[in-house]
């Protein structure tokens, strides 16, 4: 009478295992995993794989097979080798406002030692355009020049809302610094901070771009540019190249093709947003947004009543995404993905990120295999269906339950 008992606890903890845990021919494609030698291991997921992702990458798992042909799963960490920013702010006074024929100066003073690379400066003119020059002392006497003709601009009018005032330069270690501003019309300034700005930068991979065309809407007075690439991949950053040397600040609209559906006389684009900002010839026309999978990009670029910019270049990068694995039982470890119903795992390990080593050996992932589908997998397997199971695990609680009673009732 124990005997069957047991086996019935064993068959139902079976039963709920296979139920809980995900098995390798649920999805489309596996990569062998070479190279495993410690415990935490990086692995680069690769460009040709994400065509067969969710966009949100939930559909990636790491399986392995253990000798006695039991499937264990491996935790792991998607993570973006994005930037990384931190702005260090700076206490300061400003201790003189004052003016000349050529124009007006700005002096504030650090207290302490301290090293800065930027000087962000607010005025309540909302519309001005000049070239300042910032100097720097350690004795306020003896000035030295950092930056000279720095432009600075503010447009603000129906059509756009657009501020450069933000003074960048290298890293500066000085007691005093000077902002001298050539107008006629006194600046009003209506604050200022100083900050130590220090980045960590990415690590992109650069796409190849499989054609680019242009487009102007003259009704509209904008600029369309679309970008296709050879193959769905995850994009992040993008960069225009202007060939004009003239001032410009154009407002832009950047998509991404979602789907697109064939008619009877064309085909129709279903495009998203990803990012809205400026074009500006005073900064450097790069652009990051979220990760998102795709093959072509759309560049909508409002021109207003002035003449269309020549394009030279559209470049498109995307960050590197890197799974941070734990490694702990001898198995042959597969990643797999491509899964439409799969949702995002939860692992333990991301609580604990603290823990991971920073430095870490990266695998190899072998040749993309496509998962054969047996006939039994195409159709669900008995247990797969949840009727049937809590059918089952019913059947199994009455038949534990009726073996208790007739234990009890004899040793009445």
């Amino acid at each position: 009478m124990k005997m069957k008992v047991k086996n019935s606890l064993y068959l139902l903890l079976l039963l709920l295992s296979s139920f809980c845990y995900g098995q390798i021919g649920e999805y489309n494609y596996k990569q062998e995993i070479s190279g495993i030698t410690d415990q935490w291991h990086k692995i680069t997921i690769q460009n040709t794989a994400f065509k067969d992702l969710k966009n949100n990458l939930s559909d990636i798992r790491i399986f392995g097979i253990k000798a006695n042909k039991d499937t264990i799963e491996v935790p792991y960490i998607l993570k973006l080798a994005s930037e990384e920013h931190n702005n260090q702010e700076i206490a300061f006074h400003k201790i003189n406002e004052a003016h000349s024929s050529e124009g007006y100066f700005f002096t504030f003073e650090i207290p302490s030692s301290e090293t800065i690379n930027q000087i962000n400066l607010d005025f309540l003119q909302a519309n001005f355009d000049w070239k300042i020059n910032l100097q720097a002392s350690m004795n306020n006497q003896d000035w030295f020049t950092i930056l000279e003709d720095f432009r600075i601009l503010s447009i603000e009018n129906k059509q756009t809302n657009y501020q450069f005032s933000k003074l960048i330069f290298p890293d500066s270690k000085y007691r005093y610094y000077r902002v001298f501003i050539p107008s006629k019309k006194k600046p009003i300034l209506n604050s200022a901070s100083i900050s130590l700005s220090k980045t960590k930068k990415a690590t992109y991979i650069n796409f190849d771009v499989k054609s680019t065309q242009y487009k102007e809407n003259q009704q509209n007075k904008i600029s369309i540019i679309d970008v296709t690439l050879n193959e769905s991949v995850a994009v992040s950053h993008l960069k225009i190249k202007v060939q004009d040397t003239f001032d410009y600040y154009r407002p832009i609209t950047i998509k991404y093709l979602v789907d697109s559906i064939k008619t009877e006389k064309k085909w129709i684009y279903n495009y998203q947003n990803l990012s809205h900002s400026t074009l500006s010839s005073l900064e450097e026309n790069k652009f990051n947004f979220n990760s998102t999978i795709t093959n072509k990009i759309r560049i909508i670029i409002n021109n207003f009543d002035n003449e269309p910019l020549t394009i030279n270049t559209v470049y498109i990068r995307g960050y590197t995404h890197n799974l941070i694995a734990r490694f702990t039982e001898d198995a042959d470890y597969y990643l797999v993905y491509g899964n439409t119903k799969s949702s995002s795992p939860q692992y333990d390990i991301s609580k604990f990120s603290n823990n991971i080593p920073t430095e870490l050996k990266g695998l190899i992932l072998l040749n993309r295999i496509p998962i054969e589908k047996t006939e039994a997998s195409k159709t669900a397997p008995l247990f797969e269906n949840k009727l049937w199971l809590w059918v089952i695990m019913g059947l199994i609680i009455f038949t534990l339950g009726w073996f208790s009673l007739k234990m009890i009732s004899k040793k009445q």
